[in-house]
């Protein structure tokens, strides 16, 4: 059994959810005088790969250090919905399903494309990766519940669309994009699609039934499009913890292994040394 990692690397630069606290580092002993290296550091839990937990938006929900590993590690399927999403625009169960096969309690990793601007990518884009990526209305909220899935991963910034959260207010701008591209392609203004209703459903309507998500999976993911794999989340054993910066990996046979590696060394890297986002041509050949 070999692991593929779908974590995206955390530094001082890797952005936090818009207004979360940032990741700040600080040595507070060196090697000189003290004979070691200690760092402190601060940060949200809402920044880089993390879990969101039940209690970030249900009160009476299990904590972070409550979720057992039968949860956490799982089968699953890597979907890749690069080629049918843009900015602003919506996903649909539809679009799932005509790609892979999801099973009751599987684990859903979403490749939506949008890592592709991440902060360690060569094209990042904060404002597309945080602002404009694509997103979920009720009706995929709904199947997920009757797929009993045990939990969600995105490529970007949030499980829910953007502009069905508080950035609605905080980007005026491009709310007024928003609204124009539904207008466009959905007939319904912003304000119609995501009503009060369905504030932040992927959040609000979801963790109660206890069907989590991830946020900001990167890695190696592409290389992954559209497999069934085991898949594993491991957050802090973070007791009262709303929500934990993880490690999100899939594990996969050492043959397997060997031909994702050989794909793996046809394609770009980052300077982390994961594969670039954007659908290399030779993750398909």
């Amino acid at each position: 059994m070999k692991i593929v990692d779908l974590t995206i690397p955390l530094g001082i630069g890797t952005p936090p959810w818009p207004t979360y606290e940032p990741l700040q580092v600080k040595y507070f002993k060196r090697l000189a005088p003290n004979g070691a290296n200690g760092q402190i550091v601060t940060h949200s839990n809402h920044i880089g790969t993390h879990l969101d937990g039940e209690i970030h938006f249900y009160t009476p929900g299990k904590d972070i250090a409550s979720l057992d590993f039968d949860f956490l590690v799982h089968e699953g399927v890597v979907v890749d919905l690069s080629d049918c999403v843009e900015d602003y625009s919506i996903y649909t169960s539809k679009m799932v399903e005509e790609r892979v096969e999801v099973k009751e309690g599987d684990i859903l990793i979403i490749n939506t494309g949008y890592h592709k601007f991440g902060w360690d990518q060569p094209t990042a884009d904060e404002v597309r990766y945080m602002i404009k990526h694509p997103g979920p209305d009720r009706e995929f909220a709904e199947w997920a519940k009757k797929k009993k899935l045990r939990w969600i991963g995105v490529d970007c910034g949030s499980a829910d669309h953007p502009f069905n959260t508080k950035i609605r207010d905080w980007m005026p701008k491009e709310a007024k994009q928003c609204d124009a591209y539904f207008q466009k392609n959905y007939g319904k203004g912003l304000e119609e699609v995501f009503s009060d209703d369905k504030y932040q459903l992927m959040h609000l309507e979801m963790f109660n039934h206890h069907i989590l998500h991830a946020e900001c999976l990167g890695g190696d993911m592409d290389l992954l499009n559209n497999q069934r794999v085991t898949i594993g989340c491991f957050p802090w054993r973070f007791v009262d913890g709303e929500s934990s910066i993880s490690r999100i990996v899939a594990m996969v046979d050492d043959d397997k292994y060997d031909e994702l590696m050989k794909k793996k060394a046809r394609c770009g890297l980052t300077k982390f040394g994961d594969v670039t986002g954007g659908g290399n041509e030779f993750l398909h050949s």
